[in-house]
């Protein structure tokens, strides 16, 4: 079947995304098109919503100012730092409740062959550290190789700094895992269970 062209650029656009297909991409503008004007407005108004979003100056989370609302919250205990690797790895740390210190978003991790990782906000943390001294940074990026590389680099870096401890993640939760996609009772064992690195 050949659609018409704002459908066709709209699964083009869909299909960009992760995980989506040419075919769910087609599923899911066809579901759009069968929703009313109004439902296919509001869609539209909260994808153009993002454009009002930036990165937190501090930790480099998704923020509508130039403070994100973790970092601005002033029940949070802002002398430990929990490092990961993306923004979304934030939630599921939020879902233990078990953490009520600050974040900070790396933007990625370290390749095992190291290329340009100016992309990541490795100086950005260690100016944190200089900065504000917090007592505990949590490195808690992936249980994977380019994660483990990144943990050992961001430590030895971080171990100039004597009055901050650095811990990494129990390893309650399997290697290779990611953390977006963690449960809360395996999450909150691991932060439970962190350790001091060496």
């Amino acid at each position: 079947m050949i659609y018409p062209k704002p459908f066709q650029e709209l699964i083009a656009h869909f299909a960009k995304l992760p995980s989506i297909g040419p075919r769910l991409a087609e599923r899911l503008v066809m579901h759009l098109f069968k929703q009313g004007i109004s439902d296919r407005n509001s869609f539209g108004e909260a994808i153009m919503a993002l454009n009002t979003l930036q990165t937190c100056t501090r930790c480099h989370n998704i923020a509508q100012e130039q403070e994100c609302v973790i970092c601005k919250d002033k029940n949070r205990n802002t002398k430990v730092i929990c490092v990961v690797e993306d923004a979304l790895d934030i939630i599921p740390i939020e879902r233990t409740k078990i953490y009520n210190g600050l974040y900070h978003v790396l933007g990625g991790v370290m390749e095992t062959r190291p290329k340009n990782q100016n992309t990541l906000t490795i100086n950005a943390l260690l100016n944190r550290v200089k900065n504000e001294s917090p007592k505990e940074i949590i490195l808690a990026t992936n249980l994977t190789t380019e994660g483990d590389i990144t943990a050992l680099y961001l430590q030895q870096k971080i171990s100039q700094y004597p009055n901050t401890t650095t811990t990494r993640l129990g390893r309650g939760m399997p290697t290779g895992s990611d953390i977006e996609y963690a449960d809360e009772t395996t999450l909150s064992a691991a932060l439970m269970n962190r350790g001091n690195m060496k």
